[in-house]
C-alpha cells in the first residue's frame, strides 16, 4: 500500500481512518465489508499475477524481514470508489536509504521495469524519497514501488514497528495496479 505520491499510501490512510472510526462506532465489521468489496470482486487471479513479481523477494544483503511481516502482503482496496490490486514486502535494512535506492533501480531495471521521470530527478538530499517504475513491454496497468516507512505511517495501518525497525532504514516494495485493470502511471 503505496502513497504513489498520491494512490497507494493514501488509500491505506484511508482505510486506516475508516477502520479506527468504525471501531470507535462499533461498526468496524460493515465499514471494513463496504471498503472492500466496493470494485474488489474477482480480482484474485490478478492479485495473485502481482504477487508473483520476483522483485517482491528481492532485497540487499544484510537487508531483514521484521517481525510481523514475515508474509507476502496481497489483496484488494477500495479507495474513494477506486478499488486497487496489490501485494507488497516490507523490509529493514540496517544502513541507510542511500544503500537500498541504487539496488532496487538495477534490480527492477534487471527486471524490465522503467524507472519513473520524477523518480530519476534528485531530490533535495540528491537521493528520490521513493522509486516508481513502470513494467514497459506495454503493460500501462502496473506500477511498483519502494518506498520509506515510518513510524507515522506504520500507525495509520495500525502495525506496531517492533525493535528492527532501530536498526536501519524500513521500507515497502509494492506492485499496484487498478482492479479494473485501467490505465495508471507514477505521478510525476
Amino acid at each position: 500500500m503505496a502513497l504513489r505520491t498520491g494512490t497507494g499510501r493514501c488509500a491505506a490512510l484511508l482505510l486506516a481512518v475508516a477502520l479506527a472510526a468504525g471501531t470507535l462506532t462499533g461498526c468496524d465489521s460493515l465499514l471494513l465489508d463496504a471498503a472492500l468489496d466496493g470494485g474488489c470482486e474477482n480480482t484474485e487471479s490478478r492479485v495473485k499475477e502481482l504477487a508473483s513479481y520476483g522483485i517482491l523477494d528481492s532485497r540487499p544483503e544484510g537487508t531483514v524481514v521484521p517481525q510481523g511481516f514475515e508474509d507476502l502482503e496481497s489483496g484488494c482496496w477500495a479507495d474513494s470508489g477506486d478499488a486497487w490490486v496489490y501485494a507488497d514486502r516490507t523490509y529493514v535494512f540496517p544502513g541507510d536509504k542511500a544503500q537500498v535506492i541504487p539496488y532496487y533501480r538495477a534490480a527492477a531495471e534487471r527486471d524490465g521495469w522503467e524507472l519513473s521521470p520524477a523518480s530519476a530527478k534528485p531530490s533535495t538530499a540528491e537521493l528520490p524519497a521513493d522509486l516508481c517504475f513502470t513494467p514497459g513491454k506495454g503493460d500501462s496497468t502496473t506500477t511498483l514501488e519502494v518506498y520509506f516507512l515510518t513510524a507515522e505511517v506504520l500507525d495509520m495501518e495500525g502495525r506496531k514497528p517492533g525493535p528492527e525497525f532501530d536498526s536501519g532504514s524500513a521500507y515497502r516494495v509494492a506492485v499496484t495496479s487498478p482492479a479494473d485493470g485501467s490505465a495508471t502511471s507514477c505521478s510525476d
